[in-house]
Protein backbone atom coordinates (compact mmCIF):
# COMPACT_ATOMS: atom_id res chain seq x y z
CA UNK A 1 0.00 0.00 0.00
CA UNK A 2 1.52 3.49 -0.48
CA UNK A 3 2.16 5.72 2.16
CA UNK A 4 0.71 8.32 2.49
CA UNK A 5 1.94 11.64 3.04
CA UNK A 6 1.95 13.54 6.14
CA UNK A 7 1.66 17.07 4.19
CA UNK A 8 -1.16 18.02 1.11
CA UNK A 9 -0.06 21.32 -0.56
CA UNK A 10 -3.17 23.07 -1.48
CA UNK A 11 -2.67 25.85 -4.45
CA UNK A 12 -4.73 27.60 -6.15
CA UNK A 13 -3.44 29.34 -9.39
CA UNK A 14 -4.66 31.96 -11.74
CA UNK A 15 -2.79 33.74 -14.44
CA UNK A 16 0.34 33.62 -12.27
CA UNK A 17 2.91 31.90 -15.03
CA UNK A 18 5.85 34.60 -14.40
CA UNK A 19 6.34 33.67 -11.03
CA UNK A 20 4.62 29.88 -10.26
CA UNK A 21 8.01 28.17 -10.98
CA UNK A 22 9.75 30.35 -8.20
CA UNK A 23 7.38 29.37 -6.24
CA UNK A 24 6.82 25.80 -7.02
CA UNK A 25 10.80 25.10 -6.51
CA UNK A 26 10.46 27.16 -3.09
CA UNK A 27 8.44 23.90 -1.70
CA UNK A 28 10.14 21.41 -3.65
CA UNK A 29 13.68 22.78 -1.81
CA UNK A 30 12.01 22.49 1.61
CA UNK A 31 14.27 20.62 4.43
CA UNK A 32 10.96 19.04 4.93
CA UNK A 33 9.68 16.54 1.92
CA UNK A 34 6.67 14.37 3.47
CA UNK A 35 4.00 16.44 1.27
CA UNK A 36 1.85 15.95 -1.74
CA UNK A 37 1.56 19.02 -3.44
CA UNK A 38 -2.06 19.66 -5.20
CA UNK A 39 -2.58 22.64 -7.48
CA UNK A 40 -5.98 23.84 -9.27
CA UNK A 41 -5.66 26.17 -12.18
CA UNK A 42 -8.93 28.27 -11.46
CA UNK A 43 -9.49 29.27 -15.36
CA UNK A 44 -5.93 30.80 -16.49
CA UNK A 45 -5.56 32.47 -19.52
CA UNK A 46 -1.60 32.32 -19.45
CA UNK A 47 0.78 29.58 -19.83
CA UNK A 48 -0.21 28.85 -16.13
CA UNK A 49 -1.94 25.42 -16.20
CA UNK A 50 1.08 24.17 -18.91
CA UNK A 51 3.78 25.08 -16.37
CA UNK A 52 1.89 23.26 -13.59
CA UNK A 53 1.06 20.11 -15.71
CA UNK A 54 4.94 20.08 -16.65
CA UNK A 55 5.88 19.30 -13.07
CA UNK A 56 2.98 16.93 -12.43
CA UNK A 57 4.46 15.04 -15.95
CA UNK A 58 8.31 15.26 -13.95
CA UNK A 59 7.20 14.01 -10.65
CA UNK A 60 3.62 12.15 -10.84
CA UNK A 61 4.18 10.20 -7.33
CA UNK A 62 4.23 13.93 -6.07
CA UNK A 63 1.77 16.80 -8.09
CA UNK A 64 -1.61 16.49 -8.63
CA UNK A 65 -2.63 19.34 -11.31
CA UNK A 66 -6.66 19.89 -11.65
CA UNK A 67 -8.64 22.28 -13.65
CA UNK A 68 -11.99 24.54 -13.39
CA UNK A 69 -13.53 24.88 -16.36
CA UNK A 70 -14.24 28.50 -15.81
CA UNK A 71 -12.91 31.33 -12.51
CA UNK A 72 -14.73 29.92 -10.03
CA UNK A 73 -12.60 31.57 -6.79
CA UNK A 74 -10.33 31.06 -4.74
CA UNK A 75 -12.76 29.40 -2.07
CA UNK A 76 -13.95 27.38 -4.65
CA UNK A 77 -10.67 26.14 -5.70
CA UNK A 78 -8.93 24.89 -2.32
CA UNK A 79 -11.93 23.36 -1.50
CA UNK A 80 -11.67 21.21 -4.50
CA UNK A 81 -7.70 20.98 -4.09
CA UNK A 82 -9.12 19.41 -0.60
CA UNK A 83 -11.57 16.51 -1.94
CA UNK A 84 -8.31 15.02 -3.19
CA UNK A 85 -5.74 15.72 0.08
CA UNK A 86 -4.59 12.48 1.82
CA UNK A 87 -2.44 14.24 4.47
CA UNK A 88 -3.03 15.05 7.86
CA UNK A 89 -1.91 18.27 7.54
CA UNK A 90 -2.73 20.90 5.06
CA UNK A 91 -0.71 23.59 3.42
CA UNK A 92 -1.61 26.49 1.80
CA UNK A 93 0.91 28.97 -0.70
CA UNK A 94 -0.25 31.39 -3.72
CA UNK A 95 1.67 31.03 -6.97
CA UNK A 96 3.46 33.73 -6.73
CA UNK A 97 4.61 33.29 -3.24
CA UNK A 98 7.63 31.81 -1.39
CA UNK A 99 8.00 29.74 1.28
CA UNK A 100 11.81 29.66 3.02
CA UNK A 101 13.05 26.75 2.96
CA UNK A 102 12.55 25.39 6.81
CA UNK A 103 8.90 26.61 6.73
CA UNK A 104 7.02 22.83 6.61
CA UNK A 105 10.02 21.35 8.35
CA UNK A 106 9.13 24.23 11.42
CA UNK A 107 5.79 24.25 11.08
CA UNK A 108 4.88 20.36 11.26
CA UNK A 109 7.02 19.72 13.93
CA UNK A 110 4.74 22.55 16.33
CA UNK A 111 1.76 20.72 15.63
CA UNK A 112 3.00 17.18 16.45
CA UNK A 113 4.51 18.55 19.57
CA UNK A 114 1.24 21.32 20.34
CA UNK A 115 -1.85 19.02 20.07
CA UNK A 116 -3.58 22.15 21.49
CA UNK A 117 -3.31 23.97 18.55
CA UNK A 118 -5.07 23.24 15.46
CA UNK A 119 -3.45 25.73 13.14
CA UNK A 120 -0.39 27.75 12.54
CA UNK A 121 1.08 30.12 10.56
CA UNK A 122 3.94 32.99 10.46
CA UNK A 123 4.88 36.48 10.23
CA UNK A 124 5.72 37.37 6.24
CA UNK A 125 8.18 39.26 4.56
CA UNK A 126 7.05 41.33 1.65
CA UNK A 127 8.58 42.06 -1.76
CA UNK A 128 8.47 43.12 -5.04
CA UNK A 129 10.80 43.26 -8.25
CA UNK A 130 13.03 45.78 -6.11
CA UNK A 131 13.67 43.21 -3.27
CA UNK A 132 12.31 42.59 0.44
CA UNK A 133 10.77 46.16 1.59
CA UNK A 134 8.44 44.86 4.39
CA UNK A 135 7.60 42.53 7.24
CA UNK A 136 4.60 41.59 8.78
CA UNK A 137 3.15 42.05 12.70
CA UNK A 138 1.13 39.31 13.75
CA UNK A 139 0.11 38.27 17.84
CA UNK A 140 1.76 34.94 18.60
CA UNK A 141 -1.42 33.59 20.31
CA UNK A 142 -4.40 35.46 18.81
CA UNK A 143 -7.06 36.03 20.75
CA UNK A 144 -10.57 37.27 19.41
CA UNK A 145 -9.81 40.63 20.50
CA UNK A 146 -7.10 40.53 17.71
CA UNK A 147 -9.69 39.88 14.71
CA UNK A 148 -10.90 43.56 15.57
CA UNK A 149 -8.29 45.65 13.50
CA UNK A 150 -8.38 42.84 10.74
CA UNK A 151 -6.75 38.88 9.91
CA UNK A 152 -4.99 37.84 12.94
CA UNK A 153 -3.10 35.28 10.37
CA UNK A 154 -1.18 34.73 7.31
CA UNK A 155 -3.96 32.85 4.99
CA UNK A 156 -0.57 31.91 2.52
CA UNK A 157 1.42 31.00 5.36
CA UNK A 158 -1.32 28.60 6.67
CA UNK A 159 -0.76 24.88 8.36
CA UNK A 160 -3.89 23.49 9.19
CA UNK A 161 -4.89 19.71 10.79
CA UNK A 162 -7.00 18.61 7.99
CA UNK A 163 -9.18 16.88 10.25
CA UNK A 164 -10.50 20.17 11.88
CA UNK A 165 -10.79 21.84 8.13
CA UNK A 166 -13.21 19.46 7.44
CA UNK A 167 -15.29 19.99 10.83
CA UNK A 168 -15.65 23.41 9.60
CA UNK A 169 -16.72 22.85 6.05
CA UNK A 170 -13.79 24.45 4.46
CA UNK A 171 -13.86 27.23 2.69
CA UNK A 172 -17.41 28.53 2.49
CA UNK A 173 -18.12 29.44 -1.14
CA UNK A 174 -19.71 32.83 -1.54
CA UNK A 175 -19.27 35.84 -3.65
CA UNK A 176 -19.95 37.55 -0.27
CA UNK A 177 -16.44 36.40 0.73
CA UNK A 178 -14.11 36.52 -2.22
CA UNK A 179 -10.81 37.88 -1.29
CA UNK A 180 -11.97 37.74 2.59
CA UNK A 181 -12.19 33.61 2.97
CA UNK A 182 -9.32 33.50 5.08
CA UNK A 183 -10.78 36.32 7.75
CA UNK A 184 -14.21 34.06 7.25
CA UNK A 185 -12.44 30.76 8.14
CA UNK A 186 -10.55 32.05 11.09
CA UNK A 187 -13.84 33.23 12.51
CA UNK A 188 -15.47 30.03 11.79
CA UNK A 189 -12.43 28.30 13.75
CA UNK A 190 -12.33 30.81 16.66
CA UNK A 191 -16.37 30.05 17.19
CA UNK A 192 -16.00 26.21 17.39
CA UNK A 193 -13.19 27.13 19.77
CA UNK A 194 -10.12 26.34 17.71
CA UNK A 195 -6.85 27.91 18.55
CA UNK A 196 -4.23 29.46 16.32
CA UNK A 197 -0.41 30.24 16.57
CA UNK A 198 1.99 32.81 14.66
CA UNK A 199 5.74 31.73 14.56
CA UNK A 200 7.30 35.17 15.22
CA UNK A 201 9.86 34.69 12.45
CA UNK A 202 9.50 35.15 9.13
CA UNK A 203 8.53 31.78 6.88
CA UNK A 204 7.38 33.05 4.00
CA UNK A 205 7.70 35.75 1.23
CA UNK A 206 4.59 37.35 -0.27
CA UNK A 207 4.48 39.16 -3.30
CA UNK A 208 3.26 42.73 -2.76
CA UNK A 209 3.61 45.03 -5.88
CA UNK A 210 1.57 47.03 -8.34
CA UNK A 211 -0.65 43.68 -9.48
CA UNK A 212 -1.51 43.19 -5.96
CA UNK A 213 -2.29 46.03 -5.24
CA UNK A 214 -5.45 46.47 -8.47
CA UNK A 215 -7.11 43.12 -6.59
CA UNK A 216 -7.97 45.44 -3.46
CA UNK A 217 -10.98 46.69 -5.07
CA UNK A 218 -14.52 48.00 -3.81
CA UNK A 219 -16.49 44.64 -4.15
CA UNK A 220 -13.48 43.63 -2.15
CA UNK A 221 -13.69 45.93 0.70
CA UNK A 222 -17.50 45.82 0.88
CA UNK A 223 -17.10 41.88 1.35
CA UNK A 224 -14.40 42.81 4.49
CA UNK A 225 -16.59 45.13 5.94
CA UNK A 226 -19.53 42.84 5.82
CA UNK A 227 -17.90 40.21 7.06
CA UNK A 228 -16.61 41.86 10.06
CA UNK A 229 -20.21 42.99 11.31
CA UNK A 230 -20.94 39.31 11.29
CA UNK A 231 -18.28 37.90 12.71
CA UNK A 232 -17.84 40.22 15.57
CA UNK A 233 -21.44 38.98 16.81
CA UNK A 234 -19.85 35.56 16.46
CA UNK A 235 -17.33 36.01 18.83
CA UNK A 236 -18.86 38.23 20.68
CA UNK A 237 -16.80 41.60 20.44
CA UNK A 238 -18.14 44.24 22.60
CA UNK A 239 -19.67 46.54 20.84
CA UNK A 240 -17.50 49.76 20.96
CA UNK A 241 -15.08 47.84 18.60
CA UNK A 242 -17.84 47.87 15.82
CA UNK A 243 -16.42 51.49 14.54
CA UNK A 244 -13.65 49.02 13.04
CA UNK A 245 -16.22 47.53 11.30
CA UNK A 246 -16.00 50.34 8.60
CA UNK A 247 -12.08 50.39 8.47
CA UNK A 248 -11.71 48.71 4.99
CA UNK A 249 -13.94 51.39 3.49
CA UNK A 250 -12.37 54.32 5.17
CA UNK A 251 -9.26 52.44 3.86
CA UNK A 252 -10.22 52.27 0.88
CA UNK A 253 -10.95 56.59 0.40
CA UNK A 254 -7.61 57.40 0.41
CA UNK A 255 -5.75 58.01 -2.29
CA UNK A 256 -3.33 55.87 -3.90
CA UNK A 257 -0.27 57.37 -2.62
CA UNK A 258 -1.73 58.12 0.61
CA UNK A 259 -2.50 54.09 1.33
CA UNK A 260 0.93 53.02 -0.19
CA UNK A 261 2.50 55.13 2.29
CA UNK A 262 0.63 53.85 4.75
CA UNK A 263 0.78 50.44 4.06
CA UNK A 264 4.62 50.24 4.17
CA UNK A 265 4.70 52.25 6.91
CA UNK A 266 2.81 49.67 8.82
CA UNK A 267 5.14 46.86 7.84
CA UNK A 268 8.40 48.17 8.47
Amino acid sequence: MEKKPKVSIIMGIYNCAKYLDESINSILNQTYQDFEFIMCDDGSTDETYRIAKSYEEKYPNKFLVLKNEKNMGLNYTLNKCIEYAKGDYLARQDGDDISLPNRFEKQVKFLDENPDIDFVSSTMIFFDETGDWGISHLAERPTKMDFISGSPFSHAATMIRKNVMEEVGGYSVNDSLLRVEDYHLWFKLYTIGSKGYNFQEPLYKMRDNHDAFKRRTWKNRLNEMNLKKWGFKQLDIPRRYYFYVYRPIIVGLLPKPVYMFLHKKKLK
